[in-house]
C-alpha cells in the first residue's frame, strides 16, 4: 500500500516524522521520488543519536523503497534532484554543522558537484587545516564565489551609508539616484498633453546630498578568531575590504586568540584573507584590545570595534581597564557581539555588562549597520 499521491500534506508529514509515521498510515509505506526523499531525509538525520535515544527514529532503519544512498556524493546528487534549493542548501548546512560530515568540504568529487553558499564557507574555512594542496585549490572556489557574493550585497549598503542623506537643496548634478520625482512633475505639469496621456519633459529636478568628511579617521576591527565566531570572521573580512579605501578613513583588520595576526596588508583581497585566518584555540581579548590600542594615531577619531564573544582565557580585570582607558580618552568603542547578517550572538553576558558600565557600546551588528555606524560617526 502506498501513500495517496493527492495526498501532499500527508506525505510531508510523514517525511518530517520519519518511520515514526509510519504508525498513523495503517501501514501504507511512501514509494517512487516521495520513498527517495524519505532515504536521502534518513541518510543525513537518522544518524541523530538524540533522537535514536527517544526512539523517534530506530536504529538500522531503511528509508522506504528508494534507492540506496551510500556515498555523500551519491546523496549530494540525490537531495540536488529531490529538492527545491532552499531545502538542499538547508540539508547541506546541517550536513557540515550539525554532523559534522567533513567529507562535504574535503573530498574533491564532493567539492566539484557542490553549490557555493555561507554554510559551506564556514565549513572550508574550519577544515582547510584537513586538506591536501588539490582539495585546498577546489576549496577556494567556494571561497571565491560566497565572498564575491557578500561583497556585492554588503558594497550596496557602504555606498548608501557614505554617500550622505538627500537634502532639500536643488542640485546642479544630473545623477539619476538623486532624480527628484515630485519637483521635476509639478515643474512640467503644463506640458502634459491628455490626447497622448504623455507629459513632457523640459527640466529635470535633482535633489542635493550632505557630504560625508571622512578626513584622518581610524577604523580598527579586532576579530575574535575562536571557532564560534567564524561567521563574524568572514564578515569582518568583508566589511574590512568594502571599507577599505574609503577617502581618509583608514581600516585595520586584526585577528586573534592567543596570538595576534594583523591581517590589514590583505584587508583588500578578502579571500587571501580569509585562507589565512587560523580558527579556533584559546582566547586572549585583553592582548587584542592592548595590540589594537597600539595603532590609534588621534584617540578622538578613532573607531575600535571589538568582535568577541567575550569569553576571556586571558586577564578579565585588564580587558575592562583597557576599554575603560580607550573610553575615556575619547575613543569610539563598540563591543560587538556578532557582525553577520543574523546578528543572533552568544555571548559571555556579565563580561559584555562590565565592558558596558565602561562607556563601550555593547550589542550586534550587521555589517550594513557598522558601516552606516561608521558613516555616522565619521561625518559628524
Amino acid at each position: 500500500m502506498s501513500i495517496d499521491p493527492i495526498d501532499p500534506q500527508l506525505q510531508r508529514w510523514r517525511l518530517v516524522l520519519g518511520e515514526a509515521g509510519e504508525a498513523g498510515l495503517a501501514g501504507g509505506r511512501l514509494a517512487g521520488a516521495a520513498a527517495a526523499q524519505d532515504a536521502a531525509l534518513e541518510w543525513l538525520y537518522g544518524r541523530d543519536e538524540e533522537l535514536r535515544r527517544r526512539g523517534v527514529r530506530p536504529a538500522g532503519r531503511e528509508g522506504g523503497d528508494g534507492p540506496s544512498i551510500v556515498t555523500t556524493v551519491d546523496w549530494l546528487d540525490e537531495i540536488t534532484r529531490l529538492f527545491p534549493k532552499e531545502t538542499v542548501e538547508r540539508l547541506e548546512r546541517d550536513a557540515v554543522e550539525r554532523y559534522e560530515i567533513h567529507d562535504v568540504v574535503t573530498d574533491p568529487a564532493v567539492l566539484a558537484r557542490i553549490e557555493p553558499n555561507e554554510s559551506l564557507l564556514r565549513a572550508v574555512l574550519r577544515t582547510k587545516h584537513l586538506m591536501n594542496p588539490e582539495v585546498l585549490r577546489q576549496a577556494r572556489r567556494i571561497v571565491e564565489a560566497v565572498v564575491r557574493q557578500l561583497l556585492e550585497r554588503l558594497a550596496t549598503d557602504v555606498r548608501r551609508a557614505f554617500t550622505g542623506t538627500r537634502a532639500r537643496t536643488p542640485s546642479r548634478f544630473r545623477l539619476a539616484r538623486d532624480f527628484d520625482v515630485r519637483r521635476t512633475l509639478r515643474a512640467n505639469l503644463g506640458r502634459y498633453r491628455p490626447e497622448e496621456r504623455k507629459l513632457y519633459i523640459e527640466s529635470a529636478h535633482f535633489f542635493s546630498r550632505t557630504r560625508r568628511h571622512v578626513e584622518r579617521w581610524q577604523l580598527i576591527l579586532l576579530v575574535d578568531q575562536s571557532g564560534s565566531m567564524t561567521g563574524s570572521v568572514i564578515h569582518s573580512a568583508v566589511t574590512a575590504a568594502c571599507l577599505w579605501g574609503l577617502p581618509g578613513l583608514r581600516t585595520h583588520l586584526v585577528a586573534f586568540d592567543t596570538e595576534i595576526a594583523d591581517l590589514t596588508a590583505d584587508v583588500d583581497d578578502p579571500v587571501e584573507l580569509l585562507m589565512k585566518v587560523q580558527l579556533g584555540g584559546g582566547t586572549d581579548i585583553a592582548r587584542a584590545v592592548a595590540y589594537g590600542t597600539q595603532l590609534i594615531e588621534q584617540p578622538r577619531r578613532t573607531i575600535v570595534a571589538l568582535i568577541s564573544d567575550f569569553y576571556e582565557g586571558g586577564n578579565e580585570a585588564r580587558l575592562v581597564r583597557l576599554v575603560a582607558a580607550l573610553v575615556e580618552q575619547g575613543t569610539k568603542v563598540l563591543c560587538l557581539a556578532a557582525l553577520d547578517e543574523q546578528a543572533d550572538p552568544v555571548y559571555d553576558r556579565a563580561m559584555a555588562q562590565r565592558l558596558a558600565d565602561t562607556g563601550a557600546a555593547v550589542g550586534a551588528m550587521t555589517p550594513g549597520e557598522l558601516a552606516a555606524f561608521v558613516a555616522e560617526q565619521v561625518g559628524r
